[in-house]
């Protein structure tokens, strides 16, 4: 069993590298790869609070791609380092809610009471649009990062914690477990080198689309002023400034629509890419 556990974890491995071999794989991980180096490196380079209040709504240019907003911000470089804080969230908010997930699943499976306990909590969470969510926990916090933060795990939990205790219960059956079990191998053992291991495609399959789940919750909780607070910037507050001065100045949502695009987009592309890999045996 022990053999056999190491050769399915190579080849886990090796298909999850394939998909990065795709066409869909290649353009997203390319797309992430250009945004988050993109939203790190400008930024570091360029002012996006520095103010021109003689240069407002200023048409889009060599010097302003995107045009300045109504303090003569560079708009271009305020949806960097609005999807700098973005990226900021989806790497500790997907991953947290990954961790949690898995962990609730994992014990919710090896637990028949706290399986059945844990599934109608979830079916209460998915009750409710995430929105609608965030707004309630914006309210009973404070709108920002943490109600942010802390809306994306909850509303992503459910879906993690269903898949880690599905495919639990489905590795059980397995013959490589049975065969360890009758061995005399420790549970933890079994649990930890044959079981995860050969259960983690679906979780991370998900992950990429827990990533647009994510860019949208902040953009919609934004855009209604119950996600990052101004000054700092995101694309959700951008466009939420945006929308107010769509009348005359319609440049200033182009933007951060099109970063916000091509970020869903890209994360679209990788789960495509990785679901084909991980089902294709």
């Amino acid at each position: 069993p022990e053999a056999a556990a190491t050769a399915r974890r190579y080849e886990g491995w090796r298909r999850y590298l394939l998909a990065f071999r795709r066409p869909r794989g290649i353009v997203g991980a390319s797309l992430v790869l250009l945004l988050v180096l993109t939203a790190l490196l400008v930024p570091a380079f360029s002012d996006g609070y520095d103010q021109q209040t003689g240069n407002t709504f200023a048409d889009p240019s060599l010097a302003h791609p995107f045009g300045t907003d109504e303090l003569g911000r560079d708009i271009f470089v305020r949806t960097l380092f609005g999807l700098r804080s973005d990226l900021v969230l989806l790497f500790v908010g997907v991953p947290l809610a990954m961790l949690l997930g898995t962990l609730l699943g994992i014990a919710g499976g090896l637990s028949r009471a706290l399986g059945m306990f844990l599934q109608r909590v979830f079916d209460i969470i998915l009750g409710f649009p995430g929105l609608v969510l965030g707004i309630v926990i914006a309210l009973i916090l404070e709108p920002g990062s943490t109600a942010l933060l802390i809306t994306i795990v909850i509303v992503l939990l459910p879906g993690y914690g269903r898949l880690a205790r599905a495919a639990l219960l489905t590795q059980e059956q397995r013959e490589y477990v049975l065969a360890a079990r009758v061995l005399g191998v420790p549970g933890w053992r079994v649990l930890l080198r044959h079981i995860l291991p050969n259960a983690i495609d679906p979780i991370i399959v998900h992950t990429a689309i827990a990533m647009v789940v994510a860019i949208f919750l902040e953009t919609g909780l934004s855009l209604v002023g119950l996600g990052i607070q101004p000054p700092q910037p995101s694309l959700g507050t951008l466009l939420n400034t945006g929308v107010r001065f769509l009348s005359y100045a319609p440049v200033y949502v182009l933007g951060p629509t099109l970063v916000l695009l091509l970020l869903a987009l890209a994360f679209s592309l990788l789960s495509d890419a990785l679901n084909e890999a991980v089902t294709r045996k």
